[in-house]
């Protein structure tokens, strides 16, 4: 029903913002990766938007950029996952990492987001590993494997393995997914195995 919404934006909470558009203030919820990116109040704010149509009520779900809101929408499909629970999922992991987390397994960190524990996190993985193709294009630019088409997702396949066994060793090391995916995001992922440890470790020892 609404595609975007365009105005000036009056109200800022936890969890939605009120955007007046034409003398009308619409609230829409919204991840806390738009709420950091929107802008201050009384600013211009334009957000792409889903209206979720319940029962007892009708929300209306608003994001930063088009690919935010298509992975919402693509969430919600998940068997038991609802509008609030994507958007806490898109308010821990921003897109880029959220895709990541799905091709590499990671439900360790799609676990940090509220109500989401770790049979729920398995299941997004689950259920998006396959359909998740369509936003390889969002990972890290320097990662030449992601930049591919869907014929080459084997290659896709050999990075994102290199980046779990990355993980898994810098685990028995003491370090934890949560520590180093950060790191390994930024990284070439068609690098060695090795190098891959040796960048996050040198990284580590900075801090």
């Amino acid at each position: 029903m609404f595609y975007s919404i365009r105005g000036r934006l009056i109200f800022k909470s936890e969890s939605f913002v009120v955007i007046e558009c034409a003398g009308v203030g619409y609230r829409c919820y919204t991840s806390q990766n738009t709420m950091n990116k929107i802008g201050s109040i009384n600013s211009q704010a334009v957000l792409y938007t889903q209206l979720v149509v319940r029962e007892d009520a009708m929300e209306l779900y608003g994001f930063y950029n088009i690919r935010e809101l298509e992975l919402f929408k693509l969430l919600c499909t998940v068997s038991g996952v609802g509008a609030k629970m994507a958007v806490s999922i898109l308010s821990v992991l921003p897109e880029e990492r959220l895709v990541l987390a799905v091709v590499t397994s990671d439900t360790a960190s799609i676990s940090q987001a509220q109500g989401v524990g770790r049979k729920k996190a398995e299941r997004i993985v689950l259920e998006l590993k396959d359909r998740i193709n369509t936003f390889e294009d969002m990972l890290p630019s320097g990662n030449t494997d992601y930049q591919i088409g869907v014929a080459d997702t084997a290659a896709v396949k050999v990075s994102a393995g290199n980046i779990s066994k990355a993980v898994e060793a810098l685990g028995v090391l003491g370090y934890t997914q949560n520590e180093v995916m950060p790191i390994l995001i930024t990284m070439d992922s068609s690098q060695a195995v090795e190098k891959l440890i040796s960048g996050v470790l040198k990284e580590m020892g900075k801090r």
